[in-house]
């Protein structure tokens, strides 16, 4: 794990102290920001790293093991995951939460273009549901990216060469259609977390297990 600026620690603790007390997240982030003059970037490293104590406590009870998605249907909120994936890959910047779960801050979002580091990361991800032998997967994708129609075949043809029952679909908003689902959902989206019944973080299980595996930085105290 990378170290932290003393700054940045700081502000975390602070962060914790304040929304542990119910004071509102945007301006607890803005104040703690100002307060230790955070930049953009550890800001963002803030913002998807550092939550109430209570909530990250019983987002990280609720998170799946991934030998509980053996024989399961499996939901993946693609971009959510394929993102966290080529940026572990391409050497980017994580960050293990407060809550558990492993998080980019690439903050790629609508700028996303899928290329050779997409390709990849889908290959890993498909890898790794079927070595767990999961029963399907279902792969929800944001329409409004870019080419998002077209990854969207290229992982239903991944996911049949792989022999792997499923399908691939872009639609408007994935967390609509995943947050019904039956069984596992994959995703580090903490409200998408929040909703499911059963949240999985596929893409930290996938980056534990690269070798050699990125680092990633902790503002867990």
């Amino acid at each position: 794990m990378a170290p932290i600026s003393d700054a940045l620690a700081q502000a975390a603790a602070d962060a914790r102290y304040m929304l542990s007390r119910g004071y509102p997240r945007e301006r607890v982030l803005r104040v703690v920001g100002d307060r230790w003059g955070l930049d953009a970037a550890c800001r963002h490293l803030l913002r998807r790293g550092v939550f109430a104590p209570a909530e990250a406590q019983a987002r990280r009870k609720r998170l799946l093991a991934m030998s509980a998605c053996r024989g399961r249907p499996v939901g993946v909120d693609g971009h959510n995951v394929l993102i966290t994936l080529e940026a572990a890959l391409g050497g980017g910047r994580l960050i293990l939460a407060d809550d558990g779960v492993l998080r980019d801050i690439a903050g790629q979002g609508s700028s996303h273009r899928p290329g050779p580091a997409t390709q990849q990361a889908a290959s890993l991800m498909i890898e790794k549901l079927v070595a767990v032998k999961v029963a399907s997967v279902h792969v929800c994708l944001d329409a409004p990216l870019s080419k998002s129609g077209e990854l969207a075949a290229r992982l239903r043809d991944m996911l049949a060469q792989a022999g792997l029952a499923g399908d691939a679909q872009a639609v408007a908003v994935p967390e609509r259609i995943l947050k019904d689902h039956a069984g596992p959902v994959a995703t580090s989206d903490s409200a998408l977390i929040d909703q499911v019944a059963e949240p999985l973080d596929l893409a930290k299980e996938i980056i534990q297990g690269l070798n050699p595996a990125p680092n990633w930085e902790t503002l867990t105290p």
